[in-house]
């Protein structure tokens, strides 16, 4: 029997859950520690939002609310590496990566607060609104590069995905379009381990999610997504293969959802202790600023200030989404059609009626 093809998946560490580095090739940017520091604040200020959001969908003040605890390097990663001019297609959960592209903290408790103006948020508009449907979004991101591709645009199409949503024939769809079209298209898995209730053991029998872009013949790589560094450099590379025409690329990063899937989940009744208690241990926060402090390039000190710093714009952006006027009901049904179907004009129009009467 003749072997026709053999493929493999590399990981990409750089540093390991205590925060040692594992490899002496660090790339350019890691080898400044104040780089590190950026990336590092940015990572405890998604943090600061994520614990604020949460506060207020406790105290009735926010919907229901996904966190995104534990995957601050993974986000970051994301969102540092990219261009303004490229294009990312989230799904719900990836605050941080649209951080680093000028989304505001008010613009995602809009939102969550059930304001669709929250989708008309600050930073790149021709970046994707979140998406809830899972895995719609790869599409998105597919068919945005395929137009890059054919106008000769030096820009990348970005989705990002969970592990459960990798499952999806959206996800699939995507990956083979980019592979025979070849388009400058990454597919970021984001392996946080449960798909809701579902762990990773029972989603595929893959041995890797990277692997899922080996069929559609996209470079594929897994990666520590809870190392900054590996994260970054993964990105970057994959960016400008596909900026350069290259090709598309999946990347597995793997992480660990620290929190409920949502703030409507309670993970405690599926998840064994031992395995979050596991995770804390793997967070990618713990490592950095253990790096950091042990380069004295940071310290407790600076880290108080800038917690404290991160909580004033919280609350600020808080204000701000609070001190919001609601919209008129019938907002609800005017940017939807540019003509309205008659079903639509006679709800409408009830609703109208009924607001008039109270």
């Amino acid at each position: 029997m003749t072997t026709v093809a053999t493929f493999e998946i590399e990981y990409l560490q750089y540093m390991d859950a205590d925060g040692r580095l594992v490899r002496d090739d660090l790339p350019e940017f890691a080898r400044d520690p104040a780089r590190l520091v950026e990336l590092y604040k940015q990572m405890l200020r998604v943090r600061s939002f994520d614990t604020k959001a949460i506060a207020l969908q406790r105290t009735g003040k926010l919907g229901t609310y996904a966190s995104c605890l534990g995957h601050e390097a993974t986000h970051i990663g994301i969102g540092a590496a990219m261009q303004y001019d490229d294009v990312l297609a989230p799904s719900y959960r990836e605050y941080g990566a649209q951080f680093m592209r000028g989304v505001r903290p008010r613009d995602v408790l809009m939102y969550w607060g059930g304001d669709e103006r929250g989708n008309d948020f600050a930073g790149p508009p021709h970046d994707y609104p979140w998406c809830v449907p899972i895995g719609t979004q790869c599409l998105h991101a597919a068919g945005a590069a395929l137009a890059f591709k054919l106008r000769g645009e030096p820009r990348v199409g970005v989705a990002c995905v969970g592990d459960g949503g990798s499952s999806k024939t959206d996800t699939y769809a995507a990956i083979n379009s980019a592979g025979a079209y070849g388009l400058p298209f990454i597919q970021c898995i984001i392996n946080n381990q449960w798909a809701i209730s579902v762990p990773r053991s029972a989603q595929t029998g893959a041995k890797t999610l990277a692997q899922k872009g080996l069929a559609g013949g996209l470079e594929s790589l897994q990666v520590d997504g809870n190392d900054i560094i590996a994260v970054h450099a993964a990105m970057d590379h994959a960016l400008k293969r596909a900026r350069n025409g290259h090709g598309g690329s999946v990347i597995e990063f793997v992480t660990y959802r620290l929190s409920d899937h949502t703030t409507a989940d309670d993970a405690r009744r599926y998840r064994p202790d031992d395995e979050v208690k596991a995770a804390w241990e793997r967070e990618p926060m713990k490592r950095l600023r253990t790096w950091l402090i042990a380069q004295k390039a940071w310290s407790e000190a600076e880290e108080t200030e800038w917690k404290a710093e991160c909580g004033r714009e919280i609350d600020a952006e808080v204000d701000a989404y609070l001190g919001s006027r609601a919209q008129p009901v019938e907002s609800m049904f005017d940017h939807i059609y540019g003509e309205m179907p008659e079903d639509l004009a006679a709800q409408r129009a009830e609703v109208v009626a009924r607001e008039a009467r109270r």
